[in-house]
């Protein structure tokens, strides 16, 4: 823990709000810029002593709460609260929200050409855009229960036969290695530890990946995808995180001029067509 550089942060953010910003009266006397110590101690809920101590360097190492609570106070923006933990020498709070930036959902739906959708860290599928609902035929018709694609490869009717199966097999393997490295930087998040608890109950496989300890963050993968009508395509999958959430949006890219590109040109012109299929190497 940086007990310097977070008591200049502190006095900084503070000298920064002004009382009115925080719904406190201006009042004439204030003789220096921004909020009072024993302001921003009253409304983070801590003692003034407390914070006083924590602005002269000298306090003892705040909890999480405790940082929760002083950023709302300091009204910080996300970047700064990520900062504020990590001079206390806390991992950020996991922002594994299911809310999706409108930004995510118009970048979605303006990516016509490329199937892509976004999941969380947990691989909760929370949206997707139109052409990968057709390249692979069964988004749209998912439960919620059905959208997390690890309980439904690992637990799923579908299981066994996508375990037996190669290519499905090593995407899996880079998914529980992704997964370890999801937990390893939030080791409290209860929704990714509760993930790994139901599956190492109720698959063996994923207990047998799980002790492998191979830790791997997803980036670009080479991707198959098989569909029942064009046949196999070819596609370079590309992950991209979104900065300050948990988020993740997954594209699927074909080379320019190759034969899946012009084989997906002609399932977009077509109309679309239902077709119930597990889920597979997302």
């Amino acid at each position: 823990m940086d007990r310097t550089e977070l008591a200049s942060f502190l006095k900084t953010r503070r000298a920064a709000i002004r009382p009115g910003d925080a719904g406190l009266p201006e009042g004439p006397r204030r003789r220096t810029p921004g909020l009072r110590r024993q302001e921003v101690a009253q409304l983070a809920g801590i003692s003034v002593e407390y914070y006083i101590r924590l602005e002269q360097a000298r306090g003892p190492k705040p909890s999480k709460q405790v940082l929760g609570a002083l950023a709302r106070a300091l009204m910080l923006d996300r970047d700064q609260r990520a900062h504020l933990f990590l001079l206390a020498d806390e991992l950020p709070e996991s922002e594994s929200s299911r809310e999706i930036p409108p930004t995510i959902r118009n970048l979605l739906d303006g990516l016509r050409d490329y199937p892509a959708y976004a999941i969380d860290a947990c691989y909760d599928m929370l949206a997707w855009n139109a052409s990968a609902d057709r390249l692979m035929g069964y988004l749209s018709h998912l439960e919620p229960e059905q959208r997390n694609l690890l309980r439904t490869n690992f637990l799923g009717r579908y299981a066994s036969q996508l375990l037996a199966d190669p290519q499905s097999l090593a995407f899996l393997q880079d998914c529980v290695a992704d997964l370890r490295a999801s937990l390893a930087r939030s080791p409290k998040d209860v929704k990714l530890r509760a993930l790994v608890d139901e599956l190492l109950r109720g698959s063996p496989e994923f207990g047998v990946m799980w002790a492998d300890h191979r830790v791997a963050v997803r980036r670009v993968q080479r991707k198959s995808v098989v569909h029942h009508e064009f046949g196999p395509m070819e596609w370079d999958c590309q992950v991209l995180e979104v900065p300050g959430t948990a988020l993740r949006l997954v594209m699927y890219v074909p080379q320019p001029d190759s034969p899946t590109s012009a084989a997906f040109a002609r399932l977009l012109e077509r109309a679309p067509v239902t077709l119930e299929a597990p889920v597979r190497r997302p």
